[in-house]
């Protein structure tokens, strides 16, 4: 099959498509043809060395996809082969012709390949953060790039569940939160008094995705660093005494798979795609990722 791969660490050059054996499901795995990859900023993070995960090189990339099932290991009883289904590639291979998922759905009714590619990363980290922060009915809360990816499906997410959602962004992007259901303060110098304009006494609650050195300001704003979750700031998180969420130590959030086609079909969750990029343009789409002010999700068209 051929894949996306660098045998190095840094900028986006590095990528290259390469042919690598076809892999073959374990129990309670399933492999689907891939028809879409997500990128996600955990990739030209791990791609730059940034990050580890204990995998040593050349690595493979890419965690979210869709496709469609070509083979299923012992035990699979949930899907079979010829259905659509979008998940999270186990072995971070996500960004070839072949893909193996033990976390996966259907795809959702009237739900393309590439806007279902979109979803799983930021689906999960939304929900599990969200959880951690205990967002429900009547809660105000604060997202600090609301958005981007990760940003928009927190945003839906928290509204659903009755929350009242101020979010972060620049001036562009206010319309675009307005239509997600969230009220826009832009960030930058005097956000914390711009948002205070809008809810005087504070917020319940603060989501960090942006991680732009801003954690002082949420904890006041939030009322102390218990009420705040950090996805992107590690030092900052150290420093403030405030949680820094991750999958890998706290428990994923898988179940939003399942549950997010109710959302979807009730036309109350949309996550846009804001590019798409054949495969061997991999390198074009982490270069404009690593850059930032993304609205949305950028996916690779695979097949």
């Amino acid at each position: 099959m051929k894949a996306a791969q660098f045998s190095r660490f840094g900028g986006p050059e590095v990528l290259e498509i390469v042919d690598l054996p076809d892999p073959h499901p374990g129990p309670g795995q399933v492999r689907i043809a891939v028809r879409a990859a997500g990128i996600n900023t955990t990739e030209w993070k791990l791609r730059k060395g940034l990050l580890s995960f204990g995998a040593g090189l050349p690595q493979t990339t890419g965690r979210d996809v869709a496709g469609v099932v070509d083979e299923v290991g012992e035990g699979v009883t949930d899907v079979s082969v010829g259905d659509r289904v979008f998940g999270v590639s186990d072995d971070g291979a996500g960004a070839a012709e072949l893909a193996l998922l033990t976390y996966r759905a259907p795809i959702p009714l009237f739900l393309g390949f590439v806007d279902a590619a979109g979803l799983p990363v930021a689906l999960e980290t939304a929900t599990r953060s969200l959880d951690q922060l205990g967002v429900g009915r009547g809660i105000r809360l604060l997202i600090n790039g609301a958005a981007g990816g990760i940003g928009s499906a927190a945003v839906q997410l928290a509204i659903a569940r009755g929350a009242r959602v101020i979010g972060t962004a620049g001036p562009a992007n206010h319309d675009y939160l307005r239509l997600l259901g969230a009220e826009p303060v832009t960030y930058g110098e005097g956000m914390a008094d711009r948002v205070r304009a809008l809810a005087p006494d504070g917020v319940d609650a603060a989501l960090d995705v942006a991680g732009s050195g801003v954690l002082p300001e949420l904890i006041d704003l939030a009322g102390g660093p218990q009420n705040v979750v950090t996805l992107a700031d590690i030092d900052g998180a150290k420093q403030h005494e405030v949680r820094f969420s991750s999958g890998f130590l706290h428990g994923h959030a898988f179940h939003a798979l399942t549950e997010i086609a109710a959302l979807i079909e009730a036309g109350r969750f949309w996550l846009p795609v804001e590019r798409t990029y054949p495969l061997d343009k991999i390198s074009d789409a982490h270069r404009v990722s690593e850059n930032g002010h993304v609205r949305g999700r950028l996916v690779l068209v695979i097949g």
